[in-house]
């Protein structure tokens, strides 16, 4: 098998590399990250085993055989200390679902309001009415900001909350009515599966399937994958107590993609959960896909302690190494979800681009304005141009393609009208 040899003028050190390799991956070197560049005959769509250590080639035969990794096996691999075999594994579930496609999506971020009758201690986005921080944007305020970004060229607006204690269900339905009379083709996509319950219980007083399909008959393109967190009862209890179990996530997630529904999932990590923690989350969604066949897409993202207290306060922010090894390892483990996003906001657009080789093969969107990262402190820029995004795709050695909501490509794709939307919907 040809090799290459490089000196990395970093490290000083002789590389030799086998012609598997990605045009663009991070090297470890004791304890050292390097970006490494490789010219584009150097790629290859077979695993390497000489870059995988003994103790990851069962794992890694299983993934290359298409055969369905372990708890164990995930668990394994959170606990493993090298990036470049989790990268070289991940990459062949990614290439085999995607090809060398990366995708993002133009999108229009709207968080109304984050006036919230819950207090998670992992928060720093939630207020009550009489905080200085409190903010709620009038339905004409709304409407404007995204009657404003039409004519960049958006396909989706993206729409969450605080569970609001006084707007009445007219305020809700009134809104999605008036966004999607601005642009029929806009896909709207608004509200977590907490949201859903706390309007369910609290505001339009209907089960939830007929709450949900309510807002659909309103506009709603989709709901959103947000407020999972991480799943085990303890850890719920210590960083968000009173919010919904994880069971009652899953359930609207469940109903929703029994309605011909289908949305993103998400989990919320490095803060005090472990890695079985983290597996048994990734589990109960596994199991959930199996069911419905509903998820289009897993995002997870790193906690941003900054303005964090109580039992996280002392909580470190997760390292580069640490959401590149997650990333990889959700790849591997969620084999019945098409579909990586490395979320930008919290990862920062550099590490998002060097995710496309862990397993990654969605950048999110441009979002235009975000919230509730940046309330908790997060540095990372509150917008994207395309061409940003673009770059970033191509630097990595990808070819970029913009998606809709359904992460069909965009590219000579028709459009999917509303007249679809009870056959395809997705968060």
């Amino acid at each position: 098998m040809p090799a290459s040899h490089f000196i990395h003028p970093t490290i000083g050190i002789r590389i030799t590399l086998p012609s598997e390799m990605p045009p663009r991956f991070l090297l470890q070197a004791g304890s050292a990250l390097c970006i490494l560049e490789l010219p584009t005959c150097c790629c290859s769509r077979l695993m390497n085993y000489l870059l995988i250590p003994k103790e990851l080639r069962p794992i890694a035969e299983k993934v290359e055989a298409g055969q369905r990794i372990l708890e164990a096996d995930a668990v394994a691999l959170y606990r493993w200390d090298g990036l470049n075999a989790l990268g070289m594994i991940a990459n062949v579930l990614r290439e085999r679902k995607n090809g060398n496609y990366a995708t993002y999506i133009h999108n229009r971020y709207i968080n109304y309001s984050n006036i919230c009758i819950l207090s998670c201690q992992f928060c720093a986005f939630a207020a009550k009415k009489r905080d200085a921080h409190a903010f709620e944007y009038a339905i004409d305020e709304i409407i404007n900001a995204v009657r404003e970004a039409l004519p960049l060229g958006i396909t989706e607006v993206h729409m969450v909350g605080g569970l609001h204690p006084t707007l009445k269900k007219e305020w809700y339905l009134d809104l999605l009515r008036r966004l999607r009379a601005l642009d029929p083709q806009l896909h709207i996509k608004a509200f977590t599966a907490i949201e859903v319950r706390h309007l369910s219980q609290r505001v339009f007083r209907m089960p939830i399937r007929d709450t949900l399909e309510t807002l659909r008959e309103a506009g709603l393109g989709s709901i959103t994958g947000g407020g999972a967190e991480i799943f085990d009862p303890i850890v719920r209890d210590q960083i968000c107590r009173g919010k919904e179990t994880a069971a009652e996530w899953l359930d609207v997630h469940r109903m929703w993609h029994q309605m011909g529904g289908r949305s993103t999932c998400t989990m919320l990590y490095g803060h005090i959960e472990t890695p079985a923690h983290r597996v048994d989350h990734l589990r109960q969604l596994r199991e959930l896909q199996d069911e419905t066949r509903g998820f289009t897409g897993f995002v997870p993202f790193a906690f941003e302690p900054s303005q964090s207290h109580g039992v996280l306060a002392n909580i470190k922010r997760a390292s580069a190494f640490e959401q590149l090894r997650n990333l990889a390892v959700s790849r591997i483990y969620l084999d019945n979800i098409d579909h990586l996003t490395a979320y930008w906001v919290s990862l920062g657009l550099p590490l998002a681009q060097v995710s496309l080789s862990y397993g990654v093969d969605d950048l999110h969107g441009t979002i235009l304005e975000e919230k509730i990262f940046h309330m908790a402190g997060a540095t990372t820029p509150q917008q994207q141009t395309v061409a940003a995004l673009e770059h970033a795709i191509r630097e990595a050695g990808r070819v970029p393609v913009q998606r809709d909501s359904y992460y069909q490509h965009l590219n000579g794709a028709r459009r999917i009208d509303q007249s679809d939307e009870h056959e395809l919907v997705c968060a």
